[in-house]
């Protein structure tokens, strides 16, 4: 069972369902992913959203990561793979998968860059943080980064959000 809890900053417009977008885009990576069947299982899965501000995650980024800039998600693991296989072998519990942590101004600047709508982007985002938590990786190998990026793909796919990876071609491609 997939547990979704969010916090979303002024700096996010009100009018839109932000917890209601971490919900689903948390359930469709875990769904897109090799734990898949955490859906179903009796272990109690937390994941904790914050839609936050560029100046937030820049502290954060900064403390954490030792990069002193904002970036678009940022994901803070709290269980290693190894022993949220052992929680699920077990049967039943309650485990806090992790927390991600998303950036208004980054995100809306990045969705104006991809042409697409700041909702689809941050979903995009919360997927791809929920995969790190999952112990999804892409820094480490070019065949760790496909797949993670196809996991992506199937888990926005699943909400009826365009591939994000794919190349967009212009007339003058053609």
């Amino acid at each position: 069972m997939i547990l979704v809890e969010s916090d979303t900053s002024g700096e996010w417009d009100s009018s839109s369902a932000w917890p209601a977008l971490a919900e689903k885009s948390v359930r469709a990576a875990v769904a897109a992913s090799d734990w898949a069947d955490l859906i179903a299982a009796p272990l109690a899965v937390e994941v904790s959203v914050k839609f936050t501000g560029d100046d937030e995650v820049r502290t954060l980024n900064r403390d954490y990561r030792g990069k002193d800039k904002p970036t678009n998600v940022l994901s803070f693991p709290m269980l290693e793979a190894e022993l949220l296989e052992a929680m699920v072998a077990a049967g039943a519990g309650e485990a806090l998968l992790g927390d991600v942590v998303l950036a208004r101004g980054v995100c809306a600047r990045e969705a104006d860059d991809k042409a697409v709508s700041i909702h689809d982007h941050a979903c995009h985002l919360v997927v791809h943080g929920t995969l790190h938590l999952l112990g999804y990786d892409h820094e480490e190998s070019d065949e760790e980064a496909e797949a993670m990026e196809e996991t992506e793909r199937r888990a926005l796919a699943s909400l009826g959000i365009a591939d994000p990876y794919k190349e967009v071609r212009t007339q003058h491609d053609a």
